[in-house]
């Protein structure tokens, strides 16, 4: 290994180079930076990396041992919440240049959950994998992650965790505010109430098409507390991202002060070799459930959380997210559980006052270090709350302790199973009614609109083969409408079951994440129509009412669903090496940090 020295001189407080890097070769001695293995070698090494750099017009100063500064970027047309993250990654090389760092902008696969099929959530292990090898491969000291739609959120994360280079998420801010016919319409939330009142004739298909159309009006990610929103606000509970900068609209000219801060900030972060390996701790994971419960933020954290605790090597279990929160109020009236849009959220003072009042009531650990070097106790000590009706006061919540994600466990769900208390019915939390069996979410749609469908508001119905595994991917299907008939009679909500997610934009009294999945031969797989099934929220229970000997007949002949013949690309690693829901549906070859460290090339 080498050691790199350089010659400088200071002219109005900036470093300038009157030559090329200089290079000191000493056996034995580590390079002054990572990126110096690269741009400071001797020889034709050193010459072959230099000079294609050079043909985007950089100058030989750029290559003096400055902090070079990778922006993963999940910019893309066919990610609709990303697409101006283009805009938003110029503003953070502005900051990484006035920091005296070099910034190198470059491409990690974007997935929208609004365009792609069968669903995101296939491929974020792919964005992780990805954004792990170009991290590492490349010639960087420090990176900045650019997401906007959920998945690219916990991807980048998972990827930098893996690396463990100093990093900082600057995440692209909601859109503003629906409107229509005079109200605010949040998006996600509003198609599924849109959809319903179509179904029931209370809407007609023209005001519908009206609607479609005011509900994403200007750039960013979902403006409800979906699953974008919440992964934000946990990016910045985690300490990953800069406080109070979950929260700025995309289109407000400070998300672009945010990003360009940030691109200050990670050159710093490399000059003191902050790692995320500081900042995701077993505290920091506590903060993120916590903060998740107050904000009444999405089911979907908890799979994504899992999945990165375990790259980093945190134990965290399904079962600290109800156990840790259990004295945690909602706090945060945004729909789909209250009123209110990410706007009024972040100028209500956004997550920085929700962390406040968990610190102030004892419940965050205020010393957990963030990407700013301090602890969160402290960046959020002094945080104002502008608007109470937007983020509640503790003593008097949207909805009391213990209301947020429930886990729940049973013969049916023996590896658990989650419901958000926030987004159901109180009068269906302890219910008993009778199954309706569909094998995929297709064979459920294929009946729904049907007049004759078998169904009445008290069954119970189940949607399987939804899980990693099973769809595969694990789609947001779980939250399937209320059959046609029984929307024209006035029911609104019933209980539903699967193994598949739901949308964090979405609502209802519906059981996800059933683990182990039916595919893989769960107790999901053994419900038949007609079978009672049990649901005590309270109790933190789910059952099916079937003897144990008649399961134990089931489970002897249980044949798996015939699937797909994914014998090779990416659907057939997936299924072959995802994990199930309460491991976070991460691959297993995926956990654990892998570090920086590449071998050296030949030239």
């Amino acid at each position: 290994m080498w050691r790199y020295t350089k010659t400088q001189r200071v002219r109005g407080g900036h470093r300038t180079f009157a030559h090329g890097p200089e290079v000191d070769m000493d056996a034995g001695a580590e390079p002054a930076r990572r990126s110096q293995e690269w741009f400071g070698a001797q020889g034709r090494s050193g010459m072959v990396y230099r000079s294609w750099m050079r043909n985007q017009g950089h100058g030989p100063e750029v290559f003096d041992g400055r902090p070079v500064i990778g922006i993963a970027s999940t910019w893309s047309e066919l990610a609709p919440c990303n697409a101006h993250l283009d805009r938003v990654a110029e503003s953070v090389k502005q900051g990484v240049w006035q920091a005296g760092g070099f910034p190198l902008v470059f491409p990690v696969m974007a997935t929208g959950e609004t365009l792609m099929r069968p669903t995101a959530m296939l491929y974020r292990n792919l964005v992780a994998m990805v954004g792990e090898e170009l991290m590492r491969a490349n010639p960087l000291d420090g990176v900045v992650l650019l997401s906007g739609c959920d998945k690219t959120t916990p991807g980048l994360l998972m990827a930098a965790a893996s690396v463990d280079l100093p990093a900082i998420m600057v995440t692209g801010g909601p859109m503003l505010n629906g409107k229509f016919q005079g109200a605010d319409v949040g998006s996600g939330t509003h198609v599924w109430k849109f959809e319903a009142e179509v179904k029931a004739g209370r809407m007609s298909a023209a005001e519908c098409a009206v609607a479609e159309g005011c509900m994403a009006r200007s750039n960013g990610h979902c403006m409800t507390m979906g699953t974008a929103s919440t992964m934000a606000c946990l990016a910045e509970a985690l300490g990953m991202q800069l406080p109070g900068s979950a929260s700025w609209p995309a289109v407000d000219a400070r998300r672009y002060e945010t990003a360009q801060a940030a691109g200050r900030r990670i050159v710093a972060m490399v000059e003191e070799d902050l790692r995320p390996s500081a900042v995701l701790t077993r505290a920091a994971f506590e903060n993120a459930i916590r903060a998740n419960a107050a904000i009444g933020g999405s089911t979907n954290a908890v799979l994504h959380l899992l999945a990165l605790a375990g790259r980093v090597g945190v134990e965290l279990s399904l079962g600290d997210f109800d156990a840790l929160v259990r004295r945690v109020p909602t706090l945060v009236d945004l729909m789909p559980t209250g009123r209110f849009l990410m706007e009024d959220f972040c100028y209500a003072g956004g997550l920085p006052v929700v962390l406040r009042r968990l610190a102030e009531a004892g419940l965050l650990h205020g010393d957990a270090v963030t990407v700013t070097g301090r602890g969160i106790g402290a960046e959020s000590a002094a945080a104002a709350c502008w608007n109470d009706d937007v983020i509640r006061p503790w003593d008097e919540p949207l909805q009391a302790a213990g209301s947020g994600t429930a886990v729940l466990g049973g013969n049916l769900c023996p590896r658990g199973a989650v419901l958000k208390q926030s987004a159901a019915s109180p009068h269906l939390l302890v219910h008993e009614g009778r199954a309706v069996v569909f094998e995929s979410p297709e064979d459920y749609h294929a009946v729904c609109d049907d007049d004759d469908l078998d169904m009445s508001a008290e069954d119970v119905i189940v949607v399987r083969g939804a899980g990693p595994k099973g769809y595969p991917g694990m789609p947001e299907v779980a939250n399937v409408p209320i059959p046609t008939r029984l929307l024209r009679q006035g029911v609104t909500d019933m209980v539903r079951i699967s193994d598949g997610r739901m949308s964090g934009t979405g609502f209802g009294t519906v059981v996800l994440h059933v683990s182990p999945e039916a595919a893989v031969g769960g107790p999901l797989a053994l419900v038949r129509t007609g079978d009672l099934i049990r649901l005590d929220v309270p109790g933190r229970t789910l059952d099916l009412l079937v003897p144990d000997e008649e399961l134990t007949r089931r489970a002897v002949a249980w044949t798996d669903r015939p699937q797909a013949a994914d014998r090779s690309g990416y659907r057939w690693l997936y299924r072959a090496h995802v994990q199930q829901a309460d491991q976070g549906a991460d691959f297993d070859f995926l956990t654990g940090c892998r570090g920086s460290e590449v071998p050296r090339d030949s030239h």
